[in-house]
């Protein structure tokens, strides 16, 4: 299924997870990762630029004169 993991194997998982983080936890974590999953693919597919996006917005902030 998920290379090699089973139902039973994800079903531990998620109840390893739940313990370690528990319930209350669980959607700020998720949040989390999709976030992390976002950037990384983004950072991926824009692997043409060089140049951050964040460290282009603070250098045009700094180059900005009275």
């Amino acid at each position: 299924m998920f290379g090699g993991l089973g139902m039973t194997e994800l079903i531990v998982i998620l109840v390893i997870v739940l313990v370690i983080f528990g319930a209350g936890k669980l959607p700020e974590v998720g949040s989390a990762l999709g976030k992390g999953i976002k950037n990384f693919k983004s950072a991926v597919t824009d692997s043409g630029d060089k140049t951050p996006k964040g460290d282009l917005e603070d250098k045009n902030k700094g180059d900005k004169t009275g």
